[in-house]
């Protein structure tokens, strides 16, 4: 059973408070986007997992699919698998591609094995894997409190948009970004700031992390600008980074050859 998780961007990005856990509050809208992986998922005599697309650094029992099905194992009389996970979103990026694959094993599990699990059930499974993961399965924009996993659904849509996303070849550790974030509440709400047409969210909605990346990544901030100067309606940094997105009235294939050929630049219309 094979299945295609996407990706997210971060519109706008608050860090308003430090948390007794250590952890931050923050104030975020999730927007779905269709970069994607791919995931299959078949019943087989002994555990296996491939990943392809990209050379993962880690050790494939953290990978959070392998943690998705050990969750579900706990609880159901699972039989072994074989995984295939195909890499296309960028690790280290700030879309949420490792969440989204966690959240995604969880709904086809539950599917290929008519587990019959709810969806606010599968909701509480998807956040013992990741503040975010939640917001992946149901993929529908959404304004996030807390950690990220407190989501609000709201009407927003970017139809007709065009996507580019670029990633540089720099990962971002989340403890890298948040070093000298100064907590604060917004003065307007990203929930309120989102209802403003496109064309008037540059300079309103911000990312408070790109300072901190920008001083220690001079070449994540080249791509924002480059952005704009290409006539993106708006441009931002995606979650804690690296990846940059812009979004523009009309089809920018071209935009690639103004980046180095070891960037990632994803085309997409909305």
């Amino acid at each position: 059973m094979i299945t295609y998780p996407i990706a997210k961007i971060n519109i706008g990005l608050q860090v308003t408070s430090k948390r007794p856990d250590g952890f931050h509050n923050i104030e975020t809208v999730f927007y779905p986007v269709p970069i994607q992986d791919a995931l299959d998922v078949v019943a087989s005599t002994s555990f296996q997992i491939n990943i392809s697309g990209i050379d993962l650094k880690e050790d494939s029992g953290n990978n959070l699919v392998v943690k998705a099905y050990e969750l579900l194992k706990h609880d159901f009389e699972l039989p072994p698998v074989k995984i295939h996970l195909h890499k296309n979103i960028p690790v280290g990026a700030g879309l949420g591609g490792g969440s989204s694959d966690a959240a995604s094993m969880l709904l086809l599990l539950n599917d290929y094995f008519e587990l019959g699990i709810s969806e606010d059930q599968l909701l509480t499974y998807a956040l013992q894997l990741g503040s975010d993961c939640p917001f992946f399965i149901r993929q529908q924009p959404a304004f996030a409190r807390g950690r990220g996993e407190l989501l609000e659904e709201i009407p927003l849509s970017l139809k007709g948009y065009h996507l580019v996303v670029v990633k540089p070849p720099v990962h971002i550790s989340t403890a890298e970004a948040y070093k000298d974030v100064v907590p604060g509440e917004s003065r307007i709400s990203l929930k309120a700031l989102v209802r403003f047409p496109v064309s008037k969210w540059q300079g309103n909605i911000q990312n408070k992390f790109e300072p901190t990346v920008f001083a220690l990544h001079p070449e994540v901030r080249e791509i924002k600008q480059t952005l704009y100067k290409l006539g993106a309606a708006f441009a931002l940094m995606s979650g804690s980074g690296s990846a940059v997105y812009g979004l523009f009235r009309s089809e920018k294939k071209s935009i690639s050859a103004y980046f180095p050929a070891d960037y990632q630049v994803f085309f997409q219309k909305l």
